[in-house]
């Protein structure tokens, strides 16, 4: 019996076994770059974070149901994250089409024409039919062998991007978490000056009060009390821009949930406190920041897609083998297309190669190794600017938490240096312009407090931020991918 070698003809026989000499695909394999950061941050305090892992929910911990419904409404409605899925079903769909190219492309074609021929090219002979109608109707077939890898490699390199594409997507859901967060408490803050404003306000009017009485009593002057009304209508006048700031905050909240402007400010017109941070922060090791933080994640699998981009452009450097044919129906008539006789086909194999054109062939691939290269550069320095994040953030919460300490001891004693000022002054034994002075001093040091809880507030969030956690919980399923992986499978 022979052997099926000797039952094809050589060339129908090389062309069928062609696809399976082809080995690994040509250009480099992708290999993850390594970058050691270290064993703990530089501004770690052990004592008051908790290195064991990070919250996914870092916001439910401030217990404000108000906050989470924000984040939750900005998830579902920010538009910015709407185009960014769109953005991801982009990039499968590119992965889709990559992918099939691995299999043959059949397309259908229906096509009519008619001619008329001129009496000199027939020669005057008029048994030959000068007019001509043809009538045609089948399909054609297009399949490329991929012996050297190349369409492999542009799927290796249209999955990079879906994977870069669901990693932007990630990282401004975290951005889009931690503003909505940040903008949330800054609004708490601003409300908690104005009613810091308003409260030394009422102390000051209520001085001004007692000037005037005691300028009615005659032991009073009228220098004091223009001097304090002075002083209660600049605090009053300080409200006004706060309270600018207050809409201002509302505004940013409305659009980062997908509203209009003013869709939240009868809500969050009322004022509420500033929610307290926990008592432990769950902060993790450098080397968990790397891999959890989603705008690594992106930079990271541009550089994959990269590097495949390489071995597509090396496979230009050899012979190209492709398998071209089609089946046809044709006739001079349409309901001639169903009588006998009417088929025709062709199919066989061709062979390109650009071996004039090496030239561009290596400039295409020097460039996208220089491309590469520069991915790999982007990649390094996201890494280094994550840790550098991280460590100011760190250093900041933990100064400014220590300067929201300080303040509010300076704030609790000038309140008692106030009280007894005041005191003293209505029994005659000190002098107005100290007690206006003591007032003015507890108005600074209480406004420098208010103003402290913001600043570490929002600090908080931005470390939180840096740590790369919360998108986590939004992942969605990535069906499409799922369902086509074998297509994909080199």
């Amino acid at each position: 019996m022979k052997s099926l070698p000797h039952l094809l003809p050589k060339g129908l026989y090389l062309l069928l076994v062609l696809p399976l000499l082809g080995g690994c695909p040509v250009g480099p394999n992708y290999e993850r770059p390594e970058m050691d950061p270290g064993k703990a941050f530089g501004n770690q305090a052990e004592k008051e974070y908790d290195i064991q892992s990070v919250d996914l929910l870092w916001w439910r911990q401030f217990k404000d149901q108000r906050l989470t419904t924000l984040i939750e409404s900005a998830i579902t409605h920010n538009y910015d994250l709407k185009a960014a899925e769109a953005n991801l079903r982009t990039s499968r769909a590119l992965f889709l089409e990559a992918g099939l190219n691995l299999i043959p492309q059949p397309t259908t074609h229906t096509n009519w024409s008619s001619l008329q021929r001129s009496l000199a090219a027939l020669n005057n002979k008029n048994y030959v039919p000068r007019d001509l109608n043809l009538y045609s109707i089948g399909f054609d077939t297009y399949w490329e062998v991929d012996i050297w890898g190349r369409i492999r490699r542009d799927i290796q390199s249209k999955e990079a991007e879906i994977e870069a594409a669901e990693a932007n997507r990630r990282n401004l859901t975290l951005t889009v978490i931690a503003e909505v967060a940040r903008n949330y408490f800054v609004l708490r803050g601003h409300q908690n000056q104005i009613a810091v404003e308003r409260r030394n306000a009422d102390n000051q009017k209520a001085t001004w009060n007692l000037t005037i009485a005691r300028q009615e009593s005659g032991i009073g002057t009228e220098f004091d009390t223009q001097r304090a009304k002075a002083q209660y209508d600049t605090t009053l006048a300080m409200i006004l821009p706060i309270d600018i700031m207050v809409h201002q905050d509302i505004h940013r909240l409305s659009v980062l949930t997908g509203q209009i402007p003013s869709a939240l400010l009868k809500e969050l017109l009322i004022p509420a406190p500033i929610p307290k941070p926990p008592l432990t922060i769950h902060l993790s090791d450098p080397k968990s920041l790397l891999r959890r933080r989603p705008d690594i994640q992106e930079v990271e699998r541009s550089l994959a897609s990269a590097t495949a981009r390489i071995g597509v452009a090396m496979a230009d450097v050899f012979p190209k083998v492709t398998f071209v044919g089609s089946f046809n129906l044709e006739s001079n008539s349409l309901t001639g297309l169903a009588a006998p006789g009417t088929g025709a086909y062709n199919f066989g194999p061709r062979i390109t190669w650009p071996a004039f054109d090496m030239g561009q062939v290596y400039a295409r691939i020097k460039a996208s190794e220089a491309h590469a290269d520069v991915r790999l550069a982007d990649y390094q320095q996201v890494v280094l600017n994550a840790l550098e994040e991280t460590e100011n953030a760190l250093v900041n919460y933990d100064r400014l938490r220590d300067r929201q300490l300080l303040l509010q001891t300076a704030s609790e004693a000038s309140f008692k240096a106030y009280e007894i000022a005041n005191i003293r002054f209505e029994v005659g034994v000190e002098d107005f312009l100290n007690l206006l002075d003591t007032e003015r001093r507890l108005l600074l040091d209480q406004r420098e407090y208010a103003a402290s809880i913001t600043d570490t507030a929002a600090a908080l969030i931005g470390l939180y931020k840096s740590l790369g956690g919360g998108w986590e919980i939004f992942q969605t399923q990535e069906d499409s991918k799922r369902d086509i992986e074998q297509i994909f499978t080199p």
